[in-house]
């Protein structure tokens, strides 16, 4: 059909002048079907032209960038583990909130943390060890965990009451934040304080599964444990504080969370047994602990000596008997 159309375009071209007497009409169709291959090429690349100009049209009424059918598209996240699908955000102090528009209404709620000097890397002579890392947290459950630290005896030395507040600080996936819950009934309440929000994902969903909803989840930071002054009768830190790389900053917040006659119950490997299968960067010796704590406003009030690996030492704060 193109090549009639240009056939009847150029004999008509041809017919306003004087044909030349050695053209025949075989001559014009030799001639057109010349014309013919010279000038596809162009016509090709001209119905290119044609087709992108509209197709850009096309695009430029559609969507806008960003955006889909049923709206604006959210920003990209960082790959979540498929074991870890939701990643609980801070919201409020850093109480966690669950509601789709948690990270949004976080921008807007949350004060901005104040400037920090560089984290130590030693204090008072004792090398900071590493956070353990929320991928790991099938360890803290571990079924030798009961042998290896007799938690339940922890646990029963521990003044637990119900209707009692109090937290759990570093709590991980909750392995004494549930125990702990459950003992002091549904008027008290658990503080369970980490600052991998991944870790208090999986808290959440055991708490679900058990039926407990008295525990309440804070994201903290490495210097503050972001709970309300005055609110806690017990702060329990268990193999946590010689992870802490602002033992200053954090020991304050702990000091300011305490309720009158409030106690810390600080629970760290015995650096004094080399019999503790445990690295050395990862325990602590009672003389440690009295450098490090009285030092930051606190008194130790009792020991208990109990623990097959472990110290378990009672602090309060100085004057406050």
């Amino acid at each position: 059909m193109q090549r009639h159309a240009l056939r009847v375009l150029i004999a008509a071209n041809l017919g306003s002048h004087a044909r030349r007497p050695s053209c025949d009409d075989a001559g014009v169709s030799l001639l057109l079907d010349r014309l013919l291959v010279l000038l596809r090429p162009c016509a090709l690349l001209l119905l290119g032209v044609v087709f992108a100009c509209t197709a850009g049209e096309s695009r430029s009424s559609g969507p806008e960038a960003g955006e889909t059918s049923s709206g604006p598209v959210a920003a990209a996240e960082e790959p979540t583990p498929v074991e870890e699908p939701v990643a609980d955000r801070g919201v409020e102090g850093g109480v966690v909130a669950d509601s789709p528009g948690a990270a949004a209404a976080e921008e807007v709620v949350e004060e901005v943390e104040p400037e920090l000097p560089p984290p130590v890397a030693t204090y008072m002579g004792r090398e900071i060890a590493q956070t353990m890392h929320w991928r790991g947290a099938d360890w803290l459950l571990r079924e030798t965990r009961e042998d290896e630290e007799h938690v339940t005896q922890l646990l029963d030395n521990l003044g637990l009451e119900e209707g009692m507040a109090v937290c759990d600080l570093g709590c991980g996936n909750g392995y004494h934040a549930l125990r702990i819950a459950r003992r002091i009934g549904p008027e008290g309440t658990v503080y369970g304080v980490d600052v991998q929000p991944q870790m208090l994902s999986m808290l959440r969903r055991r708490a679900e599964r058990e039926g407990l909803d008295n525990i309440e989840r804070i994201v903290g930071t490495v210097a503050d444990p972001r709970l309300e002054p005055d609110t806690c009768d017990l702060v329990l830190l268990v193999d946590v504080y010689h992870e802490l790389s602002y033992p200053e900053q954090m020991l304050a917040s702990i000091r300011a969370s305490l309720r009158p006659g409030g106690r810390v119950a600080l629970v760290e490997f015995r650096a004094e047994d080399p019999d503790v299968p445990i690295k050395p960067l990862h325990k602590m010796s009672k003389a440690q602990i009295r450098r490090e704590w009285e030092a930051n406003g606190f008194e130790i009030l009792s020991e208990f000596d109990e623990l097959p690996w472990q110290h378990l030492v009672f602090l309060g704060k100085k004057g406050d008997r």
